[in-house]
């Protein structure tokens, strides 16, 4: 898919949104939700996205629901680094398939870093939901404490 194109209102995320299908919420507000990345490349891996900005990318957002999202990145970074302890924190967000895009819906991923593990590959190993649970409650926990 390319860089430009219309938006999908069925994309997996739109779904999520409406709740009509399920993730592993860790944060919501009226305006921007945050789960967990069912197909995590490090223990930790989330996901922020705008809940009522139908955009496909950072060129498409109104800067509003930009800075929306943007808030909710830092402080459920903070979340991470402060819970998992992390060597590093990667935060990164992809425009288009070329650049690594596989939902067209604009997110932010939130991806610990720790000494010696190898960044695993987007997409390829779900995680195991036991383990992602565990996780949600242990980041809930941190987020409402």
């Amino acid at each position: 898919m390319s860089l430009h194109g219309t938006y999908d209102e069925q994309n997996i995320f739109a779904k999520i949104i409406r709740g009509e299908a399920p993730c592993y919420k860790l944060y919501e507000d009226e305006d921007v939700l945050a789960f967990l990345d069912l197909f995590p490349q490090s223990y930790g891996h989330c996901l922020v996205i705008p809940k009522h900005a139908p955009a496909r990318n950072l060129l498409e957002i109104d800067d509003a629901n930009l800075a929306k999202v943007m808030s909710v990145v830092r402080k459920l970074t903070q979340v991470v680094v402060d819970e998992l302890e992390p060597a590093g924190v990667q935060v990164a967000q992809f425009n288009g398939a070329p650049a690594g895009q596989t939902v067209f819906h604009i997110h932010v991923h939130i991806v610990p870093r720790y000494e010696g593990d190898k960044l695993g590959i987007h997409a390829t190993n779900q995680g195991d939901a036991e383990e992602l649970e565990a996780l949600q409650a242990r980041l809930v926990r941190r987020i409402n404490g």
